[in-house]
């Protein structure tokens, strides 16, 4: 697909997808006394060595990079779900699993600043890749076949993939909607000049002699 090798065609580049992401909350484990932070988005904390508490992702990263946590990954990106998820991906061609909107960014992210604290993270991370590809060939073979319509659904999809497949679904419903109106338009003519001859076939009225 287009979008998947020229991220200039895509409506939001990869860096700014993964940026939208940074917000998703995630779960850390931190090891250090801190009061609550106050931000425009919300507070968190306050932060107690061992007690799990929630925040950003952007502010967990920032964290991790000081040595002040631990992550948490979250449920989907255990082995046995991902790989369940792979199976029903697989399994059906026309409906997508259910997974967060911001999987890839989130994943990535784990990937490049907590992968000690993911269990069998290689694993985890050729999942990841493999649900990844599996989808975007379905997107790409779903979207391929369908007709004119004003609108398009699919459920499930995320942030990425909405970003990949925006482009080709706007240009394929601009070319259907050119491709009907030359249609609509002889039909409003034909109307027209329909009503002109209607018209021009009415009895006059005589003129009033001052």
């Amino acid at each position: 697909m287009a979008g998947q090798t020229d991220p200039h065609i895509s409506l939001f580049s990869p860096q700014e997808v993964e940026f939208m992401a940074e917000d998703e909350l995630v779960e850390i484990v931190p090891n250090m006394n801190m009061e609550q932070l106050n931000f425009i988005s919300g507070d968190f904390g306050r932060f107690i060595p061992q007690i799990p508490t929630k925040v950003p992702l952007w502010l967990a990263v920032a964290l991790k990079r000081r040595g002040k946590c631990t992550f948490r990954p979250p449920e989907w990106m255990s082995v046995d779900n991902l790989t369940q998820i792979l199976e029903a991906e697989r399994e059906s061609q026309s409906t997508f699993q259910a997974l967060p909107f911001s999987y890839v960014e989130i994943a990535r992210l784990l990937f490049d600043h907590a992968r000690d604290d993911i269990p069998d993270m290689y694993m985890v991370r050729s999942l990841v890749e493999d649900i990844r590809d599996v989808r975007l060939h379905k997107l790409e073979t779903n979207l391929g076949s369908f007709q004119g319509t004003s609108a398009v659904k699919i459920s499930n999809v995320s942030a990425m993939e909405v970003n990949i497949v925006r482009p080709f679904v706007i240009r394929a419903l601009e070319a259907f909607y050119k491709h009907d109106k030359p249609e609509a338009d002889v039909d409003r003519d034909t109307r027209s000049s329909r009503q002109q001859r209607e018209a021009n076939n009415e009895p006059r009225r005589p003129l009033r002699q001052r």
